[in-house]
């Protein structure tokens, strides 16, 4: 009678997981509205003059704030401070707010508006930043491309609160039980919202044959707007587990400057921070060029326009399939028999095999990128619950960093040998884009969990923000390298373009991507040899990051 008198929201596993599918749908929301635009750059720069540097520019202010006004470290302090749900709500609000000033940026409306002419005379010089190179505006920049910076820098905000508030939140909801699995799982569900991106932003900009690129972003806002009900619901829930458990919130115990320096001072939460941007900063940058460097590398065929392949009905049909993958995978793992697993397994794989081939037939590098999560969906959760139930976090980095290592160098050297074979080029490129996106799974699934053992729980919230924001410092500056290289390691197309021999349609598919290829895998190199040293430093002070979470 006492065990069902304490029994709390937290001991059900059906509310544990509901909460958990609340915060991954807020964060598949930020994740599609993350990378919004990068499906439809060529209708940016025809439609609203964005050309590239404007487009890089205004998709690189996401981390600016975070970065060099240290928002992310404030963000931790109020997650401390006030709590895990007050900070979700927050996070969520910031994130339509920013949303809504990126849209309008990019709606009819705003042009040869009052705010258009504003941004055209000012904010072309900023003092010191721009000194420094970091200036998120510049000299010419297009007036729908600053404000919609500004937007973008304001999601980025929110979006990386968010982050942090759902790892913290997970932490809380899940802390002694199946840790490592929910982490996993969330980031798995929420990175459905990359393909979902890739394969819906084109449709809303093209749709009914009129181009209009502001409903895509619309389409993302609508979805902001759903996780900030998603954030709302999970504040009341969360506020009842309190209720229950008599336990006050985190802002009780109040941030002290001093607690950061018992973090710094972990040589374990240095390493873990370091793996982080590494691994980081070679996805997601990659990710802001991947479309780009299949298209280099792929030989593509012209579709006809009146061909069922080219139609919006298509889509739907593909992105059906792409969540019987999604769903088929993840259920395998929760399967009690062993036939209904296997018959799960099945499904998926002849589901995705479907997907692959919709996506050759459609010739389009966005449709082939957008299959990068899907592998990750099924294993995330079984790499999260090996290591709640027997460890090796650390290990599984190093794993994950040779995949890491083998993914870029067979983009970088077997894929270019494929071009002009349009049928080995594709299976080449989906069997790595699919190893890729698992080799990534490892990280929500031994990385994040490892965090807890490394900090005390009361500053776990500024630990994160910390993490975060040394990962922010890569995202900012990586996408940056990466078209810098580019262009000094294509000095004679970037000539050609500039003399006009080639026009930019022409240029846009003709780049050498080895270099920067190489240079990312150099990442997944340097986070193999902190990942031997983190295994080294786990065994002589203990952290415990190879013991299991539950037992």
């Amino acid at each position: 009678m006492t065990e069902k008198v304490n029994k709390t929201l937290r001991d059900s596993a059906a509310m544990r997981w509901m909460v958990l599918l609340f915060m991954a749908f807020a964060m598949f929301c930020s994740y599609i509205f993350m990378d919004i635009l990068s499906p439809i750059k060529d209708l940016m720069q025809s439609t609203r003059g964005w050309d590239s540097t404007a487009f890089g520019t205004m998709q690189g202010s996401e981390t600016f704030l975070n970065v060099f006004v240290f928002f992310l470290i404030f963000a931790g302090i109020i997650l401390d401070k006030m709590g895990v749900r007050f900070t979700a709500v927050l996070s969520g609000a910031v994130m339509l707010v920013g949303a809504t000033i990126n849209w309008y940026a990019v709606t009819e409306a705003f042009m040869g508006s009052g705010i258009e002419t504003w941004f055209n005379n000012n904010l072309n010089y900023i003092p010191v930043f721009d000194e420094l190179g970091i200036s998120p505006f510049y000299y010419g920049m297009p007036a729908s491309a600053k404000f919609a910076a500004v937007g973008f820098m304001i999601f980025g905000c929110g979006c990386e609160m968010a982050g942090i508030t759902v790892s913290r939140g997970i932490v809380k909801w899940f802390k002694g039980r199946e840790m490592a699995l929910a982490m996993g799982s969330e980031m798995a569900l929420a990175r459905l919202g990359v393909a979902t991106c890739m394969i819906f932003s084109p449709v809303f900009a093209r749709l009914g044959g009129d181009i209009d690129v502001s409903r895509s972003v619309a389409f993302g806002v609508v979805l902001l707007m759903i996780a900030l009900i998603m954030f709302i619901v999970y504040f009341f829930m969360d506020k009842k587990l309190d209720a229950q458990t008599g336990e006050a919130e985190e802002k009780d115990d109040p941030f002290k400057i001093s607690d950061l320096g018992k973090i710094l001072t972990s040589s374990g939460f240095w390493l873990v921070a370091l793996l982080c941007v590494l691994y980081y900063s070679a996805i997601f940058p990659f990710q802001k060029y991947a479309v780009n460097m299949l298209q280099c590398n792929l030989t593509f065929e012209g579709l006809d326009e009146n061909s069922f392949w080219a139609t919006n009905t298509v889509t739907i049909i593909q992105y059906c399939i792409m969540l019987v993958v999604a769903a088929a995978a993840f259920a395998s793992n929760f399967s009690k028999t062993k036939n209904m697993k296997n018959g799960l397994l099945v499904l998926a794989v002849a589901a995705l095999v479907v997907f692959c081939y919709m996506g050759y037939m459609r010739q389009s590098a966005e449709t082939i990128f957008a299959v990068f999560p899907l592998l990750a969906v099924g294993i995330t959760p079984i790499l999260g619950n090996y290591v709640d139930h027997k460890g090796k976090a650390a290990t599984m980095l190093i794993m994950g960093s040779l995949l890491l290592i083998a993914c870029h160098l067979t983009f970088a050297f077997i894929l270019p040998m494929f071009k002009g074979n349009a049928v080995g080029g594709i299976i080449v490129a989906y069997v790595t884009i699919l190893v890729l996106g698992a080799s990534f799974s490892l990280v929500p699934a031994s990385l994040w969990p490892s965090v807890p053992k490394l900090v005390d729980q009361k500053i776990i919230g500024s630990a994160y923000a910390l993490i975060f924001w040394i990962q922010n410092i890569g995202l900012w500056l990586f996408p940056l390298l990466i078209g810098k290289v580019l262009d000094k390691t294509n000095p004679q197309l970037v000539e050609d373009l500039k003399n006009g021999v080639i026009t930019p349609e022409q240029a846009a598919v003709s780049y050498d991507y080895t270099a920067p290829l190489v240079m990312l895998a150099c990442l997944g190199v340097a986070a193999l040899v902190l990942g031997f040293v983190l295994k080294m430093v786990d065994k002589k002070k203990g952290y415990g990051l190879e013991k299991p979470n539950i037992g």
